[in-house]
C-alpha cells in the first residue's frame, strides 16, 4: 500500500494534476504513478511455436501483498554496470561467406542482423591475421625478421573483410569494434618462452604433438618471443592505423585471442605467460597507443572463465592497469561467476564477453534458444558490459575453416541460399533488441525455481526484463514500483516485457 503523503488532498488534486502535465513535475511523481504511466507493458516470446512474437499489451495494476504463486521483483534503485551492447565476430570465413551474396541479398541481411529496426546488434569482432575461421594461414608481415615491418600489408583483408566493415558501418554507425590476433607473424615466436630467463622446458605446452609445431617460424602454436615485443606492438599499431583509415575504426584490441593455449598445434594460436602479457601492455602496446593518441582500448586475457586467477594477480600491477581498459572472457571453461571473484578485487575494471557459439553437429542446434538465454543472463549478470557470438555466419558444414571444427555460425548459408538462424541468434535478439546502449542492468529478484531473468533499465527511460523459462510453462506476476502485471510463460520459451 502506498503512503498516504503520495496522495494529493481533494483540495489540491486538480491543480497537482494539471502541474503534473509539465516535465518538471514529471521528475517529481512518485514511482507508482510513474510505473501507470508507462502502460502497457509489450511482451515478446520465443519458444517452439513462435520467435520473438509481440502479444497483446499487458496493463499494470496496484499491487496486491500476498498474491501466491512466482514472482518476480524489480528494484531500479539498484544499478549496476551499463550495457554497451550485442554482436557477433566477423571472421575471415564470414566475410567470405557474405561476398559471395548478391549485393542486394547481403545488404538485407545485414541490415536485418544490425540495423536498429532488425536484431539491432552493435558489437563486432575482427581478427588481426588468420584465424581458425579462416581460408588459409596469414598475417599482414610474413617476411622472416622484417624488424622494420617494410612488408606490412593489409591486402589480404581489402578483397572482402574491410568491405564488409564498411557496409555494417553504414547500416549501423554506432558499430563497437574489437579486434583480436590469433597468432603474430610466426617469425615473432619461439618453442617456449624466455621472459623473466625461464627455459622452453618451463613452459612446454603438453597439449603440442611436437616441438616442430611450437617452432620453425609457425603461426600454428608456439610461443610469443620477448625480443620481439616492441615490434609486435608496431605491428599492431600499423593494424589499427590501417584499418581506421580503411573505415573500420577498431574501438578496442586485445593481445592475444586465447592466450593461454595452442589449441594442440592445429590453428594459428600462440600462448602468452602472464608476466609477458603484462610487459607487452605495460612497456610496449600501451605507452605506443598513447603516445600517439590512439583512443583504441586494450583489453586483458580474451580466454576462459577459468584463468580468472591470472587476470586478477596481473590486475595487482598498478603500472600496468593504467593502460588497461578491461577483460575479456570466453565461456568454454570454468564457470560465469569466477567473472565475479575478479569483480569483488576490481570493482571498477569493466569486463566483456567476446566469444562463444554453437555446435553446427548440435541436434539443438536452431532450437537451443532457452539455454542461450541463460548464458547471455549469466554472463550480464556477473558483470559483462556486452555478449558476442563467434561466427556471425557459416555454411551447412562449420565451413570454411582450417581444420577439424564444428562450430556453427550464428546464422547458417545453405547451400541453396537460404539463410538458417541459430537458436543462439533467437535468444539473442531478446537482449540486442531491448537493451540499449548505456542502459544500466538493474536489481531483479525472483521466487521461481529455474526461471531466469535479468532487468535493464534504458536511458530513453524505459525498461527491458529477458526471461528464459527452460521448463515447463508457468505463470508469472511482474512487480515494480507498486504496480504489477501477470501473464504466462510457455514452456521452453525465452521472452522479454519491455514498458
Amino acid at each position: 500500500m502506498r503512503p498516504k503523503a503520495q496522495i494529493p488532498s481533494l483540495l489540491n488534486r486538480r491543480v497537482f494534476l494539471r502541474s503534473a502535465a509539465s516535465s518538471s513535475m514529471l521528475a517529481l511523481l512518485p514511482q507508482w504513478m510513474k510505473a501507470q504511466r508507462a502502460q502497457p507493458a509489450l511482451l515478446y516470446v520465443t519458444d517452439a511455436a513462435e520467435k520473438h512474437a509481440a502479444h497483446p499489451p499487458l496493463h499494470w495494476s496496484k499491487a496486491v501483498a500476498g498474491v501466491p504463486g512466482a514472482t518476480i521483483e524489480i528494484d531500479s534503485t539498484r544499478q549496476y554496470q551499463p550495457i554497451l551492447g550485442f554482436g557477433a565476430a566477423l571472421t575471415d570465413a564470414s566475410c567470405f561467406l557474405l561476398s559471395g551474396m548478391g549485393p542486394a541479398a547481403r545488404h538485407d541481411f545485414l541490415s536485418e542482423i544490425y540495423s536498429p529496426s532488425g536484431l539491432n546488434l552493435n558489437v563486432g569482432r575482427c581478427c588481426i591475421g588468420a584465424s581458425d575461421y579462416s581460408r588459409s594461414v596469414y598475417s599482414y608481415d610474413d617476411v622472416p625478421d622484417d624488424v622494420n615491418l617494410n612488408h606490412f600489408s593489409l591486402k589480404h583483408d581489402e578483397a572482402y573483410i574491410l568491405p564488409t566493415l564498411r557496409e555494417i558501418r553504414e547500416i549501423n554507425p554506432s558499430l563497437f569494434l574489437m579486434a583480436a590476433p590469433w597468432s603474430p607473424p610466426g617469425w615473432m615466436k619461439t618453442y617456449g618462452t624466455t621472459f623473466g630467463g625461464r627455459t622452453a622446458e618451463n613452459y612446454l605446452d603438453p597439449y603440442a604433438h611436437s616441438l616442430w609445431e611450437l617452432s620453425n617460424g609457425s603461426m600454428l602454436g608456439g610461443w610469443m618471443s620477448e625480443k620481439y615485443l616492441g615490434v609486435y606492438s608496431r605491428y599492431l599499431e600499423k593494424f589499427l592505423q590501417g584499418y581506421a583509415q580503411a573505415g573500420a575504426p577498431v574501438d578496442a584490441i586485445t593481445s592475444q585471442n586465447e592466450i593461454a593455449t595452442t589449441q594442440n598445434g592445429r590453428m594459428p594460436a600462440c600462448r602468452w605467460s602472464p608476466e609477458l602479457e603484462a610487459a607487452f601492455v605495460r612497456d610496449h602496446l600501451g605507452p605506443l597507443l598513447r603516445a600517439q593518441h590512439q583512443e583504441t582500448q586494450i583489453w586483458l586475457l580474451d580466454h576462459n572463465y577459468s584463468y580468472h586467477q591470472r587476470v586478477a594477480s596481473q590486475l595487482e600491477d598498478k603500472q600496468l592497469t593504467k593502460y588497461v581498459d578491461g577483460v575479456a572472457w570466453h565461456g568454454y571453461e570454468g564457470t560465469p561467476d569466477q567473472m565475479s571473484l575478479v569483480h569483488q578485487k576490481e570493482p571498477d575494471m569493466p569486463f566483456y564477453w567476446t566469444e562463444g557459439g554453437p555446435f553446427i553437429d548440435d541436434p539443438d542446434y536452431g532450437r537451443d534458444w532457452a539455454k542461450w538465454g541463460g548464458i547471455f543472463t549469466d554472463v550480464l549478470e556477473n558483470w559483462c558490459r556486452c555478449a558476442i557470438a563467434w561466427n556471425l555466419m557459416l555454411d551447412p558444414r562449420g565451413k570454411p575453416n582450417l581444420g577439424p571444427f564444428t562450430c556453427g555460425g550464428l546464422v547458417t548459408l545453405r547451400d541453396d541460399g537460404i539463410l538458417l538462424k541459430s537458436g543462439q541468434c533467437h535468444a539473442l535478439r531478446h537482449f540486442s533488441q531491448h537493451l540499449q546502449r548505456d542502459g544500466r542492468r538493474i536489481a531483479s529478484t525472483s521466487s521461481a525455481p529455474g526461471l531466469r531473468h535479468l532487468a535493464v533499465r534504458n536511458p530513453d527511460g524505459g525498461f527491458a526484463l529477458v526471461m528464459t523459462n527452460p521448463g515447463e510453462g508457468r505463470g508469472l506476476r511482474i512487480v515494480y514500483a507498486g504496480q504489477q502485471l501477470c501473464f504466462s510463460l510457455p514452456r521452453n520459451a525465452v521472452a522479454t516485457l519491455a514498458w
